[in-house]
């Protein structure tokens, strides 16, 4: 099964694939896009979330069926991101239309997309060095994507909230 977890940053997507890959030892992980580009800005912003999207799309691209894999973000994050940029004034467009159709047309290689949303109470408390409003808004933004895109034909598309071990029993049970 090709599973992609999703969320905003700090939500606890890398604990959640972490506690998933110790239950399902023969599931290969594929890391945060975030590792595998280079940075030339110490934040993030509109050529490094792009250069990261189309990385998350060549992989889930390449993605064959059948393949027991878990992705860290799909290219919605990144979409997401780049929408949460514009919202919050720091760059002039939100992500142009063509970028948008990358994203969703990977998103059909996979079997399940798993979203983790900020929750009142969450179990993942951002760091000190977060950038907040940007988590914030990225979150609105990829939950009004979750919402807007078409991919029920696809995808299988669920919300996970509640504890670490909540969490990971409902993915291990969405996965069997």
């Amino acid at each position: 099964m090709r599973i992609a977890v999703s969320g905003a940053h700090a939500t606890g997507k890398t604990t959640l694939i972490g506690d998933y890959l110790d239950e399902r030892p023969g599931v290969e992980h594929v890391p945060d896009p975030f590792e595998l580009v280079e940075h030339a800005a110490s934040a993030p912003g509109f050529e490094e979330f792009t250069q990261q999207l189309l990385v998350s799309a060549r992989t889930l691209s390449a993605s064959t069926p059948g393949a027991a894999r878990i992705i860290e973000r799909t290219p919605l994050d990144f979409v997401a991101y780049l929408n949460a940029l514009h919202d919050l004034g720091r760059t002039a467009h939100p992500a142009p239309d063509e970028l948008v159709a990358v994203a969703e047309d990977a998103l059909a290689h996979l079997d399940l997309w798993v979203v983790l949303p900020i929750e009142h109470r969450d179990p993942t408390a951002p760091g000190p060095d977060e950038d907040l409003p940007l988590r914030r808004a990225m979150n609105d933004a990829l939950l009004e994507l979750v919402d807007a895109a078409d991919l029920a034909r696809h995808t299988r598309v669920i919300e996970i909230t509640g504890s670490r071990s909540e969490r990971l029993r409902r993915l291990l049970a969405e996965s069997d």
